[in-house]
């Protein structure tokens, strides 16, 4: 067998020491051999390295989709295969399963979903390339207190993209319960109208314990929507106080939606979500809460003023629809700008990093848990701390220097 065939053939095994090839050459003085000929055959180089330890192979750039389907079975392959078939074509049901393959926390799944994932992103890119590099959907992020009235915005702001020929994609985000770690995902029983809308997709998500008001996943969930050809993409949070703004780190635009009953101009001046806001908007301005409405808009608008923000602050009543079209006249506007200006496509390549050391953060954590030199040491320093025996800190710092002798 030529040595390209067995490389690639059995691409996660050691050779023995006794184990000859021909056509190679030598990298150094010391007993190293590296064959380049693989370059030509995936764009991912690839380095395989003999030495007395046996054949290493070390990936100097990232695999291409390919090689990723290589370590998987004949049954994920075509799982992969038909999740992205029917996405790119629209279908409904696979965007729902390629969702939920995303969020399940099982190794196994969890990577074939990132062989989705990339194909869905190299697909993506290439669509992106034909629309001239401007973004192929809008990511807009809704965040608010509880009782401000997101569902029902969703539902009138969604009808009304939808009537336009938009196709609109909401990923609402629901609390998890601390206790049971259940949860409700109500969300869409209260948009029944737009649920029915064959232009618009509807996801309730669990937070799981993730902090900021949104999912582990969300920024997948937001790729798989636009690779299923939604040109909108609505992220609902849960209902959220003044420091949970993850939200921003993942859309185009940041939203706030606030009741009329939302505190005096001392709320808005706090550093934080405010702060964070691209548009501020009003709910529930209609009958009797019009006049508060009213004073509050004003009181937001000095805010905005202390904090040189240019953020638009407007009142809308999602229940009459009054202020829904001139809501979006100014989403629109402010796209625009910012494409125009450069702002956006930098945004969004900013995002790519926060994701990046989110994830990153996230698998460290439960890395360092499932250690081997950590994970006995664990209970037992858990006891001390409840008992008092060990303050937190010197029980993290302990934990922290078996981790680190252990690596």
């Amino acid at each position: 067998m030529k040595i390209l065939s067995l490389l690639l053939r059995f691409p996660h095994c050691y050779f023995p020491r006794r184990t000859y090839f021909t056509n190679f050459h030598f990298t150094s003085r010391a007993v190293l051999m590296c064959i380049d000929s693989l370059t030509s055959v995936h764009p991912g180089r690839t380095k395989w390295i003999h030495s007395s330890n046996g054949l290493r192979r070390n990936l100097c750039q990232q695999a291409s989709p390919d090689e990723q389907i290589e370590g998987l079975s004949d049954r994920e392959q075509r799982l992969v295969d038909r999740l992205y078939s029917g996405l790119i074509e629209g279908h409904r049901a696979c965007l729902a399963e390629a969702i939920t393959l995303v969020e399940s926390t099982q190794s196994r799944k969890k990577k074939v979903a990132q062989v989705l994932l990339q194909k869905v992103l190299s697909y993506h890119r290439e669509q992106e390339k034909l629309n001239q590099g401007k973004p192929l959907a809008f990511r807009v992020g809704l965040s608010g207190p509880p009782g401000a009235g997101k569902s029902t915005f969703i539902e009138c702001f969604g009808k009304m993209l939808t009537e336009r020929k938009y196709k609109v994609s909401v990923l609402a985000v629901d609390p998890s319960s601390s206790t049971s770690g259940g949860s409700l995902l109500g969300d869409k029983t209260r948009m029944t109208e737009l649920s029915r809308d064959m232009n618009a997709y509807i996801r309730p998500s669990p937070t799981r314990g993730t902090l900021g008001g949104v999912t582990r996943t969300t920024n997948e969930a937001i790729l798989l929507c636009e690779g299923g050809g939604y040109n909108v993409v609505l992220v609902e949070t849960v209902g959220v106080g003044q420091s949970e703004f993850a939200v921003a780190d993942m859309v185009d635009m940041f939203i706030l939606l606030l009741p009329p009953a939302g505190g005096d101009e001392l709320q808005g001046i706090k550093r934080g979500i405010i702060e964070m806001a691209d548009l501020v908007a009003i709910n529930k301005a209609d009958g009797d809460l019009v006049v508060p409405a009213r004073r509050i808009q004003a009181e937001y608008v000095s805010a905005m003023k202390l904090l040189r923000k240019r953020s638009k602050v407007m009142r809308i009543s999602a229940k009459t629809g009054e202020g829904i079209s001139d809501m979006w006249d100014k989403m629109t506007e402010f796209r625009d700008v910012t494409l125009g200006s450069g702002e956006l496509i930098a945004r969004r390549r900013k995002q790519q990093k926060v994701w990046m050391w989110n994830l990153i953060q996230e698998n460290m954590l439960e890395h360092f848990r499932s250690h081997l030199a950590v994970k006995d040491k664990i209970p037992l320093l858990e006891e001390k701390v409840l008992s008092g025996v060990l303050s937190p800190g010197l029980a993290a710092d302990l934990l922290l220097k078996a981790f680190k002798d252990g690596l």
